[in-house]
């Protein structure tokens, strides 16, 4: 397609979005979901994050590197010697405060960002318009017709300097870009469905301590509904289970780490989160083999039962200390649970292996949550971007899954315990406890389940279930039959509120218009099409010539 056809068929193109700083037109065969502008809006967020630090770290090397050289200038004059480093890095680092990067300019010292699936490159486009410290913005998408619009989309916000549309398969332009010097700092992927096919080339095609960002759909095959498939795409067995959508975003992690690992590189999750219809993370990329080491010690099985949905982990490999900060790796033992659950008599299912180990950095949140608050003001989402990270905050790092305290009371047919209640009798007795993200009914604790038993055991005494509802040998019946080890106090506890809920944050999704579930999968351009069949019915024929030409010489030889 010429340059003048495709400004001829954008402009004819009447849908045009407002979203952020940017005004795009969408192909004919692209949807737009305004429920996703959370997640662009978060997005940008973050990668300012990185971006400032990215531009930080160079500033101080380069700091460094003059500091050096004036040391060697001054090697002759001891006073000298002891001077002039600390006045050039006072005023280099004092320059480098002065210095207010701006958003819409291009940098050679910035970033380089990859949008693999880019379709009108409304998210490339704010990308360059609303992220300080940008170098270059790659927007490529293999669809002829959403090349155009994104080539002028980028001229219509007057960011062709920055944004670069690529007309390439992803995993293939991935795979091109694993030389040190072609490699992304940052590359963002939200594909329709599964991003399994282009993790294998993301981790290799992005730079060291760089980011991926990666968005993941199929939220059925993650959450237990095919197991068979979550693990030939991800390589590990889903579970139906209350903690599904936490235990979705810990699969997704693993399967990430698994890739990096065969080229000695590895992960560090700075920020998960499942909302809405699916799961995203935000993962640094690092190599060295040392570290890889660790990665096995970072998974555990998971057995959850399915009776009264309890659940406990299986570490893979145990790492224990030994001398000169030297460590050893063991296979770890199991099961840790019995063949039959401890509590109601019922049977455990296993699933995993799963991300075990933190699935957020706190202090990296922190920092989002305050520039946030800052600044940012086009971010349209920023409430429930400040409420959503607070709750992070909150969590609990190193106790994976989570109860659902509806489902619990709804085991023991009893009346619902209160948010409070719970929280405060799990308090007074010395554990931890949070809310995920992932469920507003949620409860994340370092007690066992069995503690958490005895707590809802006191709770039916002063709330008691009718007897009709207990028949023999059901896991109600089985749970209650056993006297509690303790007596609760459900008097409220100074710390059972959590300072999210206080502040009154957007913690939760309102619905925000009817259906506003994902849209149906985008149709390839009447173009592509063409030139994919074109294709298809060129090999066609050159494979009836090939087999007519073997039978015509089948038949001489006869």
């Amino acid at each position: 397609m010429t340059e003048d056809a495709a400004a001829a068929t954008v402009e004819e193109s009447s849908r045009s979005v407002n979203e952020g700083k940017a005004k795009v037109l969408l192909p004919p065969n692209v949807f737009y979901n305004p429920v996703q502008e959370f997640n662009r809006d978060l997005t940008i967020a973050i990668v300012s994050q990185i971006a400032a630090e990215n531009w930080n770290k160079k500033q101080n090397k380069s700091t460094e590197t003059k500091a050096d050289n004036v040391n060697m200038q001054s090697s002759s004059d001891c006073d000298d010697l002891k001077g002039h480093p600390k006045a050039v890095d006072t005023e280099l680092e004092s320059g480098h405060d002065r210095v207010h990067l701006l958003s819409g300019k291009k940098y050679d010292d910035g970033i380089r960002i990859l949008e693999g699936l880019a379709a009108s490159g409304l998210r490339s486009v704010r990308f360059a318009l609303e992220i300080p410290g940008v170098k270059e913005v790659v927007a490529n998408d293999f669809d002829s017709v959403a090349y155009d619009f994104i080539k002028q989309n980028a001229q219509m916000n007057n960011v062709d300097n920055i944004v670069l549309p690529s007309f390439m398969d992803a995993a293939m332009l991935m795979y091109q870009s694993r030389r040190y010097g072609d490699r992304f700092d940052v590359i963002d992927l939200d594909p329709y469905g599964s991003p399994a096919i282009f993790l294998d080339a993301a981790v290799q095609s992005v730079s060291d301590g760089g980011m991926l960002c990666i968005t993941c759909t199929d939220m059925a095959v993650l959450c237990g509904n095919a197991t068979e498939t979550c693990h030939a795409k991800y390589g590990s067995t889903s579970l139906k289970a209350r903690f599904c959508h936490e235990m979705a975003l810990r699969i997704l992690l693993r399967s990430i780490e698994s890739r990096a690992n065969c080229y000695s590189r590895f992960i560090v999750p700075i920020l998960s989160i499942s909302v809405d219809f699916y799961c995203r993370v935000f993962v640094r990329v690092y190599t060295g083999q040392k570290k890889v080491k660790d990665s096995a010690s970072k998974l555990s099985l998971v057995y959850h039962c399915s009776s009264c949905g309890a659940f406990a982990l299986q570490p893979l490999v145990v790492k224990t200390a030994t001398r000169n900060d030297n460590f050893k790796y063991s296979v770890s033992t199991g099961p840790p649970v019995e063949s039959r659950c401890g509590s109601c008599n019922g049977r455990y299912t296993l699933g995993g292996p799963i991300w075990s180990a933190p699935i957020h950095s706190k202090s990296f949140v922190q920092k989002v949550i305050e520039s946030v608050e800052e600044g940012q003001s086009c971010l349209g989402t920023k409430q429930r971007i400040l409420g959503i990270l607070n709750v992070i905050c909150e969590e609990l790092e190193n106790e994976p899954l989570f109860y659902d305290t509806d489902h619990l009371c709804t085991v023991l047919h009893c009346s619902a315990i209160g948010f409070i209640p719970m929280r405060s009798a799990l308090l007074h007795r010395g554990y931890s406890v949070s809310l995920s993200h992932a469920n507003r009914k949620s409860l994340k604790t370092n007690a066992s389940s069995e503690v958490i038993w005895d707590v809802l055991r006191c709770w039916v005494k002063k709330n008691p279930v009718s007897s009709d509802r207990l028949q023999e040998g059901s896991a109600a019946a089985t749970i209650l039959s056993k006297e509690p080890s303790f007596e609760a106090d459900f008097s409220i506890h100074p710390d059972a509120n959590p300072p999210s809920r206080k502040r009154g944050l957007v913690r939760w999704q309102i619905n925000p218009e009817r259906d506003w579930g994902p849209k149906p999968r985008a149709a390839r351009s009447k173009e592509s099409v063409e030139a994919r069949k074109s294709a298809q019915d060129l090999k066609c024929q050159e494979r009836k010539a090939k087999r007519k030409a073997d039978s015509q010489v089948r038949w001489n030889f006869r």
